[in-house]
């Protein structure tokens, strides 16, 4: 028997509050994903102007960085010709991402969630995940 710890909403509304605000002060309106340990989605934001093809890449990073426990970014590092990942986003149906913007939410260690932006370059992507991060680790208390 297994206990698994993951995110709740109102974990994911931390979330998402956070990256929101980093995503205002940008000036970038983004799609927000937050999903559980297993890349299930539990909470969503689509910022007024946020791209519509946003809504499911910011969805597959977050599943991305959740269900391979990886950021995104690490995969676009090694998804190059001539590495054994190259191609790496092609497997699980596409799903997995290797563009910038998509985080795994830690708690004591383990992969409880991951959240995942879409919108900005990604960069800024990468900037109001890590601030969703940040915001839900300083409030969850």
């Amino acid at each position: 028997m297994l206990t698994i710890n993951r995110l709740d909403l109102v974990d994911a509304r931390l979330l998402i509050e956070g990256a929101a605000q980093k995503a205002h002060e940008l000036g970038v309106p983004m799609c927000i994903a937050v999903v559980d340990e297993s890349g299930n989605l539990i909470a969503f934001e689509r910022m007024d102007g946020g791209k519509i093809t946003s809504v499911t890449i910011a969805q597959d990073k977050a599943f991305t960085a959740a269900a391979a426990k990886k950021a995104t970014h690490e995969y676009n590092k090694v998804n190059v010709p001539g590495s054994l990942a190259f191609g790496i986003h092609t497997e699980v149906g596409g799903r997995l991402s290797s563009v910038g913007g998509g985080l795994p939410v830690m708690v004591d260690g383990e992969v409880v969630g991951g959240i995942g932006l879409s919108s900005g370059t990604p960069q800024q992507d990468m900037d109001c995940a890590q601030a969703g991060i940040d915001h839900f680790e300083t409030k969850r208390g």
